[in-house]
């Protein structure tokens, strides 16, 4: 019987690659006149690391590249890095990214080929990402949480909507093109 949480060379690439696709798009960023926190697309490589890898595994991705910008690799919003970026007043948003990965992750992971329950899942884990980053900033910036959610939520949820609807169209077909790439490889050894 095959153990399903074995660690295989194809689970260690497709974990590398995700991180590493997060990493790309994680700098990328719009700033917002009347917001401190950055339009970034790390949250479509988060998406696109759980559909890929499912919620475990897209989880660990989201953690490497959580951990490559806190050691200095400049993965964050605008190219940035370090542990004042990770623990500083937008930083809620990005450790926000794991209860990200997780919930859609799952959500993904267990409704297989139900896209609205894939949508409900990317919402609710955008929602809790949204809840830990805006208690956040609101701590950091000493603002009311209402004061927050406009700063840090409101002006991001078409955008963080359009990434959902990118995450479904390319998420879906990839991660059946990988799942097949895996299976081929398996029966092949």
């Amino acid at each position: 019987m095959k153990n399903k949480t074995r660690i295989t060379t194809i689970t260690i690439t497709k974990v590398a690659l995700s991180t590493a696709i997060i990493c790309i798009l994680g700098p990328l960023s719009l700033s917002i006149p009347i917001s401190p926190v950055p339009i970034s697309l790390g949250i479509l490589g988060i998406f696109f690391a759980v559909y890929v890898n499912g919620w475990l595994w897209g989880t660990v991705s989201c953690i490497l590249y959580l951990l490559l910008g806190f050691v200095g690799v400049p993965v964050f919003t605008g190219f940035s890095a370090g542990a004042g970026k990770l623990l500083g007043p937008t930083g809620g948003y990005m450790i926000g990214y794991i209860f990200l990965s997780l919930v859609a992750g799952f959500f993904i992971s267990k409704f297989e080929k139900n896209i609205p329950l894939h949508i409900l899942g990317m919402v609710l884990g955008t929602a809790c990402c949204y809840a830990l980053g805006t208690a956040w900033l609101a701590i950091s910036y000493k603002m009311s949480f209402g004061a927050a959610l406009m700063a840090g939520v409101i002006p991001f949820i078409l955008a963080d909507a359009i990434k959902m609807a990118v995450a479904v169209a390319v998420g879906i077909p990839v991660r059946s093109a990988v799942r097949k790439m895996s299976v081929n490889t398996d029966s092949a050894q």
